[in-house]
């Protein structure tokens, strides 16, 4: 008969025994706070740990990667209480957060409806977490962190009220949200690690190649019916130059011909490939879905490798 291990949760305190020197000071660093971006959705970047704001100071200030909207991000290492629900709020005015999150080790009922009242009465460009944080182990193991979304923005409760109360989105808005939604749990469904971001009314779905010289950007065209896949490259025609002088190996490595945008009359460049596909076609999404996934994985770890 197999023997199986004791599942038990433990102290956070025991993790982390003081909350700004220990716990923000681990959690602001580059893989823990990927471990929350996953989690929320989005790619992080850290700017600052303690960062002021006025009279107080920020936990965590930090980005997200391919947008440079700016996150708070609030630590508690204790049940939620009112004086950091007014402290989030206060850090989200002060740097003009798109992104507020909360990470507790338990929330009372009412900071968590206050949570989803400010979700719901808030526009697109506002988003509120609430992140419960667990520390678990296996008998005598090394304690592993879990955490758990308590609290969330509404994505398409909020766009269809944003679309109401301005009439600025269109039906093919929509579409395109449904469509990345979708995408989103397809990425889940097949254990993809590039559909973790926020899913928003627009033709282009961004994540990380690893390097800030660019990302990959999945692509939707309505108009010329097709998706693309582009590496694309914020302002550095040289970089563009160089992987130019190596197209025969990209090509090879991702096993198809690209088109290749350097333009000169613009800041950024792109290396491109694309498909046919009609979005409102719904039943051909899972086939849309799995070759954004294959491309966006091979662009990933192509131009990763090379930049």
């Amino acid at each position: 008969m197999p023997k199986f291990g004791e599942l038990k949760r433990v102290e956070l305190r025991k993790g982390w025994k003081h909350e700004a020197l220990d716990f923000t000071q681990w959690l602001v660093k580059e893989e823990n706070l990927k471990m929350l971006g996953d989690e929320l959705g989005i790619e992080l970047s850290p700017i600052e740990a303690e960062a002021k704001a006025g009279r107080y100071s920020v936990d965590i200030l930090a980005e997200e990667e391919n947008t440079g909207k700016k996150v708070i991000i609030e630590n508690q290492l204790e049940k939620t209480d009112h004086d950091h629900l007014g402290k989030i709020i206060t850090y989200a005015s002060g740097y003009d957060a798109e992104y507020v999150v909360w990470v507790v080790k338990d929330a009372h009922e009412e900071h968590r409806q206050a949570m989803e009242w400010l979700n719901d009465h808030t526009g697109n460009d506002l988003n509120f977490f609430l992140i419960r944080l667990e520390l678990w182990q296996i008998d005598d193991s090394a304690p592993a962190v879990k955490l758990n979304t308590l609290v969330k923005p509404n994505e398409w409760t909020k766009t269809i009220r944003e679309r109401s109360r301005t009439g600025e989105l269109t039906d093919t808005k929509l579409l395109q949200l449904q469509f990345w939604n979708s995408f989103k749990s397809y990425c889940e469904d097949v254990g993809s690690t590039i559909g973790t971001r926020k899913a928003l009314p627009q033709h282009w779905y961004d994540f990380s190649a690893g390097s800030s010289e660019g990302h990959v950007s999945l692509t939707l065209n309505t108009r010329e019916r097709k998706l693309g896949c582009e590496f694309y490259i914020h302002e550095n025609k040289d970089l563009y130059d160089e992987l130019f002088g190596k197209k025969s190996e990209i090509e090879e490595a991702l096993g198809k011909n690209l088109e290749w945008m350097r333009l000169d009359d613009k800041k950024a460049a792109r290396i491109k490939i694309s498909r046919k596909a009609t979005l409102e076609e719904t039943k051909k999404w899972d086939e849309y879905h799995k070759w954004l996934v294959e491309q966006g994985e091979m662009f990933r770890d192509t131009f990763r490798r090379l930049i």
